[in-house]
């Protein structure tokens, strides 16, 4: 008999002991030669059938109820917030196989906690530690400097100002990793209020693309677009930030070129939506970094990435932009050919 629900397990209970009722008075009767009627014997075993079979019920239940309830208190938030309804038992169902159930899920709950629990805490510890490599580099040099000059080099014109120039820039290094942070911190937090207007993102990108025009020619590499984009392209998002966008991503692809180097803008029509690409024919990615590529000082070759400058604040600057405008932002490279930074712009009707 199945015995997984308290009722099935009072009614085989309540069976066995009528049974065994029924069995005691008929050795009863054949040991001290009583002669009962036969509806005798009967409404023993049916009175007790059905005393026991109640009273093992409520036994049942409130042994198996006690003991759930207890389950329930260690695997649920002990606590429940103001209107929150406990969890209830259904004593009518296989409860065995439903509190399993539940045990499991909620192991498998804690298990998936306890791994981002982990995650998150590996994160910290790299995140800080890498705030404190980028800071430790500037904060040396300025040191470094101020101690030359207090030892008798601010007495010399040959070092004095140079000194104090280098010493300037370490300082807007710093302040640029600062300021990069907050507005980091500020996206997270949602705080950085976008100001969505329509705006041509051809336009946007040939402004941006002639701001740092010289960089280019100075690095060799040339800027253009993909294609002939005579009619403007309407979208509508912060036009600043995507200006941010552009400028991070086109400066990338200049620190990141070949001797010779060609960068191309390109607009595709996706419905609602208008996918935006910047593409070089750089040095290219390894697949293994592309996953943590916009995380925050994530840098793939560390040595060279502090010779070209730059906080390693920018992808993710550029990846909490898109994000912020419920777009994405995806990329695709190949070592040796070159890379591919695409993101999506709600079009503006």
């Amino acid at each position: 008999m199945n015995t997984s629900t308290p009722r099935s397990l009072a009614l085989y209970l309540a069976m066995w002991f009528a049974t065994s009722v029924g069995i005691f008075v008929a050795l009863m009767e054949y040991i001290f030669h009583l002669k009962y009627t036969i509806w005798v014997p009967v409404v023993v075993v049916v009175f007790t059938f059905m005393l026991s079979f109640f009273l093992f019920q409520f036994a049942v239940e409130r042994f198996i109820y006690r003991k759930i309830k207890l389950i329930y208190k260690n695997i649920h938030q002990l606590k429940l917030k103001k209107g929150q309804k406990p969890k209830t038992v259904d004593l009518n169902t296989d409860i065995i196989s439903a509190v399993n159930s539940d045990v499991e899920a909620w192991a498998r709950d804690q298990k998936e906690e306890i791994e981002y629990l982990k995650n998150l805490e590996n994160y910290r510890r790299e995140f800080l530690g890498n705030v404190s490599h980028e800071l430790k580099t500037p904060i040396f040099n300025i040191q470094g400097y101020i101690m030359t000059l207090l030892e008798g080099g601010l007495e010399d014109p040959n070092i004095n100002r140079t000194y104090l120039e280098r010493a300037e820039k370490s300082v807007e290094r710093m302040v640029n990793i600062v300021e990069d942070l907050e507005i980091i911190t500020q996206f997270e937090s949602g705080q950085l209020i976008l100001h969505k207007e329509k705006f041509d993102i051809v336009e946007l990108a040939r402004d941006t693309m002639n701001s740092i025009q010289y960089s280019a020619e100075k690095n060799n590499v040339k800027l253009l677009f993909k294609d002939v984009y005579d009619k403007p392209i309407m979208v509508k998002a912060d036009k600043e930030s995507i200006q941010k966008v552009l400028s991070n991503l086109l400066v990338n692809s200049i620190k990141y070129s070949k001797p010779v180097g060609e960068t191309k803008v390109s607009f595709y029509d996706m419905d609602e939506n208008i996918l935006v690409e910047v593409t070089d024919n750089g040095i290219g990615i390894a697949q293994e970094h592309i996953p943590r590529l916009f995380e925050r000082f994530y840098r793939i070759d560390r040595s060279r990435s502090r010779e070209i400058g730059g906080t390693g604040l920018g992808l993710s600057i550029v990846k909490h932009i898109i994000e912020a405008h419920n777009q994405t932002i995806n990329v695709r490279s190949t070592l040796g050919i070159g890379t591919t930074f695409g993101f999506t712009l709600t079009k503006a009707k």
